[in-house]
């Protein structure tokens, strides 16, 4: 059983960094375009644009979300997502209270550890980062094959040995 799930494991991976990718994106677009019910607490709206800390996380949001989402850069998105959600969480939630229940941090602790997550497991399967990197992968030349007679002319130690 554990081999079958871990030959599945790149592709639930990608499937986690594809769904995780996609909340992020939403969630920053909600804050800077006012799309699918807008910024928290603003009634709808987007977030005013160069206000801070709220638009600037909505940038990362939607840039990060974007590129882990593609399986792009995906290790260095994460990293920055999810030092944005810790910033976050430690700036704005927990003056609140110590505890993501109590403070209503919730979302930021898990996105900031899911994205932690994916800088150590990257893009997984279905990324660009792997369609990328096996296209710049260099194969070798195949050995080019000598013709019989000079073959036949090499030195005892230039001919490979029979095993």
């Amino acid at each position: 059983m554990s081999a079958r799930l871990d030959s599945a494991q790149p592709y639930v991976v990608g499937i986690f960094r594809i769904v995780v990718g996609l909340l992020f994106a939403v969630h920053g677009a909600a804050s800077l375009f006012g799309v699918l019910g807008g910024a928290a607490g603003t009634g709808g709206a987007a977030v005013e644009t160069g206000a801070w800390p709220g638009w600037y996380a909505a940038v990362i949001q939607l840039v990060a979300g974007g590129l882990v989402l593609l399986g792009l850069g995906t290790r260095a998105a994460a990293l920055v997502a999810s030092g944005s959600m810790a910033y976050a969480y430690f700036d704005v939630h927990q003056q609140a209270a110590l505890w993501p229940i109590q403070n209503g941090g919730e979302l930021s602790a898990l996105f900031c550890w899911t994205f932690f997550l994916l800088v150590f497991t990257g893009s997984g399967a279905l990324g660009l980062d792997r369609l990328l990197t096996r296209r710049t992968v260099t194969t070798p030349e195949p050995a080019t094959e000598q013709p019989p007679e000079q073959a036949a002319e090499q030195s005892p130690e230039q001919t490979p040995m029979a095993a």
